[in-house]
């Protein structure tokens, strides 16, 4: 009986000794995914901030150009426009379907 618990002991041993270099294979690729991974979040968030500096500017742009001294200034001197006298303004006043 000594010598087939040897021989069992033997394939153990073995398949321990094979097991940990399949072990530290496994935590290498783990360890490179996590890396990988890493980098990618990295590279997101580089590009999220960079994202919204360009939305701070362009609302910083939208407000200047909405701005009402600059629509009135184009419509002015652009396109001729005037501001309309009180008599020449016409209100119209529609009626819906629920309005009796």
């Amino acid at each position: 009986m000594k010598k087939g618990s040897g021989i069992v002991r033997g394939i153990f041993i073995a398949l321990l000794a094979l097991c940990i270099p399949g072990a530290l294979a496994v935590g290498g690729m783990r360890s490179r995914k996590y890396a990988d991974l890493n980098k990618d979040v990295t590279d997101l968030e580089t590009r999220q901030q960079a994202l919204v500096d360009e939305n701070k500017n362009l609302i910083t742009d939208i407000s200047l150009l909405s701005s009402t001294d600059r629509i009135e200034r184009i419509a002015e001197q652009e396109l001729g426009m005037r501001q309309a006298e009180s008599e020449e303004i016409v209100r119209v006043q529609m009626k819906g379907a629920n309005d009796d």
